[in-house]
């Protein structure tokens, strides 16, 4: 078991390296060799973010969403994007349901319901939230690393640091889930209760892809309702919140935002069993 817990730590961290190295990259050549001037009109583009955001969040795995959390952290993207791109990411559900024979049709409308409901839930965060704090934070000033010397080899040491985090947090979480079976965990979902998203959209903010591998799994059983299985899916953007609280040194931020995609996956999964949404 400590065999496969390890590989599959593995494999799950190596997925992830060209995503970082592309974000740090991006990061770092914005900080350093772009102007202000364009720095500034790249922030101004956000308008159009969280559909964008919504769309490419989509894509499987959990990688864009990673990429997402750290272009935030230097306001490169706004907080609707970012929550956008958080509530679209489908992290393994999509090769799940397409490996266990769903309909197509049916594969689509769920991946349509976690983009819509992104897009529009990030363009009234940012409708609200005009204005975003200007962060004193530089990647490489914080990392005390000297950028100005190649920042490719910046990027590539950045890029390790954060991946040598994640693949520890990972591997505990990768134990556990082997550690405890399916069964035991299903029986936490409250099958047939109308608030049963409130606990799968808990289990989905699980930095690792388990959790949504866990809820999609629960739901083609037949164990939960397609409502609490969206809450599940909603919350689940896999390593990103991971990457946000380690790259972002505001704490009480990054529980702001945690608690904006909880409560999201979790409203949206009640009322789609109050109304009774099946699929």
């Amino acid at each position: 078991m400590l065999k496969d817990v390890i590989i599959d730590t593995l494999v799950d961290s190596a997925k992830l390296i060209p995503f970082l190295f592309v974000a740090f990259l991006l990061i770092e050549y914005i900080e350093h060799k772009m102007s202000k001037k364009m720095e500034n009109s790249l922030k101004k583009s956000g308008r159009l973010g969280p559909i964008i955001g919504g769309l490419l969040g989509a894509i499987p795995q959990c990688g864009f969403s990673v990429l997402a959390s750290n272009l935030y952290v230097t306001r490169i993207i706004t907080l609707g994007t970012l929550v956008a791109v958080y509530l679209s990411t489908s992290d393994e559900m999509l090769p799940i349901l397409l490996s266990s024979g769903v309909a197509i049709s049916k594969v689509l409308i769920i991946v349509l319901t976690k983009v819509v409901i992104g897009i529009i839930c990030g363009i009234i965060i940012d409708l609200f939230v005009r204005k975003q704090e200007k962060l004193d934070y530089h990647i490489c000033d914080d990392e005390h690393c000297d950028c100005e010397e190649s920042i490719l080899k910046s990027a590539v040491i950045h890029t390790l640091k954060t991946l040598l985090f994640i693949a520890i947090i990972t591997f505990a979480l990768n134990l556990l889930f082997a550690v405890v079976n399916e069964v035991k965990i299903s029986k936490l979902f409250l099958k047939g209760n109308i608030f049963a998203s409130f606990i799968s959209s808990l289990i989905g903010l699980i930095p690792n892809c388990g959790a949504s591998i866990m809820i999609t799994e629960l739901y083609l059983k037949n164990v939960i309702s397609f409502g609490t299985c969206i809450g599940g899916l909603l919350t689940g953007s896999g390593l990103a919140l991971l990457v946000l609280f380690k790259t972002n040194k505001n704490i009480k931020e990054n529980i702001k935002i945690l608690l904006i995609v909880y409560f999201i996956g979790a409203i949206v999964g009640t009322i789609f069993n109050i109304l009774g949404i099946t699929l």
